[in-house]
């Protein structure tokens, strides 16, 4: 009995919406949407996932109502009307939200107006369905044609309302190939600036949703600028609206693009303000500017990534268990690429290698595209076992035993576009005829097979249209940099001491280093041996040096030394919403924070404070002999990340009964202060403690030179060390 009751509760209060959704839409023109409601409207994202669940199963089961395994079942028909119910109720509630959340500023265009009238067509047919589903009248025709009717709407008025929340074609961007555009023919606005904007920041501002009154969908609509004013200033980035808001930290409300989206990569900021340092030009082409202009470099950088070629492939898939039949510890075979049918195989163990190997993969010839070899004992023979391999693309036969003899074997490959016999020993008489019989070759490697470079030379010109790649020849007159030092511990944190290793890749390489900060070099600089003892906190400059080459840049690596680690800690005030990292564990868990943004070192390893002091407890069950605390801190004045303003150190032996032991005032940067990430702390006369409380308050007030000048900085911290 109760459970009818409800429905009839519920079935009033579905009709009583059509009074009140009407309502709405007579008059939305004219509604105020006070404060305390636009919550209630942003909600409308989240909540329309239910009606579209509900009702595709709802309109699924309608579907199949009158059929004769279902038509008399009563579970069936009662869970059906159950569904149908609750959707058609929360459509109403969702019409009624998505109307609050129009009225707010920046929605209007075609995609909202379909998207509107879809949304309240699909609560109507909804609700009618219910209602009139148990009519005489209502035959199984109807039924069939409204179920598929609603399932046309659901997913009309969702694409609609995908428009609006990610930007147009979001569905179907990525099948859409890229227009690939000559470096000649670029420019800079239109072929570079506006795709990153329509990537990152028009689902925002276009014609159906525009936020902040700004369009960024043109050159004019970017030049007139939106509700704070011009967005560019030509010739002056720190003075522009876009480039301030994309330096503001990710936490800052006025940040762009807002947390939650993609965000602008280092090479795409920096090319926005190189934009509008050379005064934001719309017509200019790529080329227009100095082949040393930061601008142009940028921009020839993000074109060469962007129209890049997307292979696309027209045979089938191999079969799952053929693959994994052929496939074992010495011939890998995976995809090409993600999504694709086309797969690469790799040789492994020259011991292992049998030409029968080779002939094993007939099963799945059409897909390879890719074949490694390399240092396999292959024999010109062999080759006659990759003939069959009609989409093979790329061929590495580096160190291989293949001659110029053997390479006729490959003339039949048509797609082959990519050849390389490194390695190998080549005789130039035939070698430009076995070439040049393979008739899509575009690129093939010939280093170290024993050819001259006069004979490199003559092939090339016997080759047109194929680049013959010969690698390097060393006459002494060009000698190679080296790459850095590595650092070869795995922390570079320690307790005592830590016996500091460095290492390099390349064999014969003298490591030089200093302690002083000054800069190695190969003659009076300590010749690195070994390891190094270290105790306390120590930077080793350090750089790389070979006879032949020219010396490497210098390396950095800086030691800490924590001998003190807390029992437990606690954080007695709020880190900000996207500083969390690993809350009071962060300052003491050995994990170092990066540079990058967009690694997981930096988004997990900082904590950071803005909007008030950071106060940390440090607990130790036995008293401990603390003279020093340092912190390692993040400074990036571009975007506002500076030191705290001030740093206390309390110590107690009994809970609460606290003492200052230290407090300091780290140094502000100056304009133009470089991106580092430095230690700051104190020294103090030794003291007993079981307790230690620091306190660290962020800069009030950032430097009038800043484009956040007056604003609070935001202050990071990612580890602290107690000695």
């Amino acid at each position: 009995m109760k459970k009818f009751q409800l429905i009839r509760i519920l079935e009033q209060i579905l009709i009583a919406s059509f009074f009140f959704v009407g309502f709405l839409f007579l008059f939305e023109d004219s509604l105020q949407i006070p404060l305390y409601l636009q919550p209630i409207g942003r909600l409308h994202t989240v909540l329309l996932h239910f009606p579209i669940v509900l009702l595709f199963i709802g309109m699924l089961m309608e579907y199949f109502r009158f059929h004769p395994t279902w038509e008399e079942n009563d579970f069936y028909q009662q869970f059906s009307q159950g569904i149908l119910l609750t959707g058609a109720l929360s459509s109403a509630i969702t019409v009624i939200m998505g109307i609050f959340l129009a009225r707010e500023p920046g929605y209007g265009g075609a995609d909202l107006w379909w998207h509107r009238y879809l949304g309240l067509a699909t609560y109507l047919l909804a609700s009618g369905i219910y209602l009139f589903r148990n009519k005489d009248w209502y035959s199984p025709g109807m039924v069939k044609a409204s179920s598929l009717g609603m399932v046309i709407l659901l997913i009309m008025v969702g694409h609609f309302g995908g428009n609006l929340t990610h930007g147009g074609n979001f569905v179907l961007e990525p099948l859409i190939k890229n227009k690939t555009v000559p470096l000649e023919e670029a420019l800079v606005f239109q072929d570079v600036v506006q795709p990153i904007l329509e990537k990152k920041c028009v689902a925002c501002h276009n014609p159906d949703k525009i936020k902040g009154e700004l369009l960024l969908t043109d050159a004019k609509a970017i030049a007139k600028g939106g509700k704070t004013g011009p967005l560019l200033v030509a010739g002056k980035p720190e003075l522009s609206l876009l480039i301030q808001r994309a330096h503001l930290s990710i936490d800052d409300k006025k940040h762009m693009p807002p947390i939650g989206r993609p965000q602008l990569t280092d090479d795409e900021l920096q090319l926005l303000s190189w934009w509008v340092k050379r005064q934001a030009t719309f017509t200019q082409k790529v080329l227009d500017f100095e082949s040393s202009d930061s601008l142009r470099i940028l921009s020839s950088k993000l074109l060469a990534t962007s129209t890049s070629p997307v292979e696309s492939f027209d045979f089938s898939e191999a079969d799952e268990k053929t693959i994994q039949k052929l496939s074992n510890e010495y011939r890998t075979i995976l995809l090409f690429a993600k999504d694709s049918p086309a797969l690469s195989v790799n040789f492994f163990n020259k011991a292992q290698y049998q030409a029968k190997k080779l002939e094993e993969l007939k099963e799945i010839k059409e897909q390879i595209v890719s074949l490694s070899l390399a240092k396999m004992p292959v024999q010109n023979a062999d080759l006659e076992h990759i003939k069959p391999f009609e989409h093979l693309h790329t061929l590495n036969l580096n160190f291989t035993d293949v001659t110029e003899v053997g390479l006729k074997e490959l003339a039949g490959l048509k797609e082959l576009m990519l050849l390389s016999l490194t390695g190998t020993h080549l005789k130039a008489p035939g070698l430009g005829n076995a070439l040049k019989a393979i008739p899509n070759l575009k690129k093939v490697f010939v280093w170290d097979t024993g050819l001259s470079l006069a004979e490199i030379q003559a092939l090339q010109k016997q080759l047109k249209g194929i680049q013959v790649i010969g690698g390097f020849h060393d006459d002494g007159t060009n000698p190679l940099k080296l790459n850095p030092p590595l650092v070869k511990n795995s922390s570079t944190i320690f307790d005592q001491f830590i016996l500091a290793q460095l290492g390099h890749p390349i064999k014969g390489v003298e490591i030089r280093y200093t302690l002083d900060g000054s800069r190695p070099d190969s003659a009076i600089a300590p010749l690195f041996t070994g390891s190094l003892r270290l105790d306390k906190n120590t930077s080793i400059h350090a750089r790389a040096f070979k006879p032949g080459w020219i010396g490497s840049d210098e390396a950095i690596f800086d030691f800490y030394r924590g001998h003190f680690k807390p029992d437990s800690s606690v954080l007695l005030t709020p880190l900000n919403r996207v500083h969390q990292a690993a809350g009071a564990k962060t300052f003491f868990d050995g994990r170092l924070g990066t540079f990058n943004a967009n690694s997981p070192a930096w988004a997990n390893n900082w904590a950071g404070v803005r909007n008030n002091d950071l106060v940390l407890v440090s607990m130790f069950k036995e008293p401990i002999a603390l003279s020093s605390v340092e912190l390692r801190i993040m400074v990036e004045t571009q975007t506002g990340i500076f030191p705290p303003e001030l740093v206390e150190v309390w110590g107690a032996t009994v809970e609460n009964q606290w003492k200052l032991l230290s407090k300091f005032k780290p140094e502000i940067p100056k304009e133009n202060f470089p991106h580092t990430l430095p230690l700051i702390g104190t020294k103090f006369k030794t003291s007993k403690v079981k307790y230690i409380k620091i306190v660290a308050k962020p800069l009030e007030k950032i430097p009038g030179w800043h484009p956040a000048k007056d604003k609070r900085a935001l202050f990071l911290v990612d580890e602290m060390f107690f000695n």
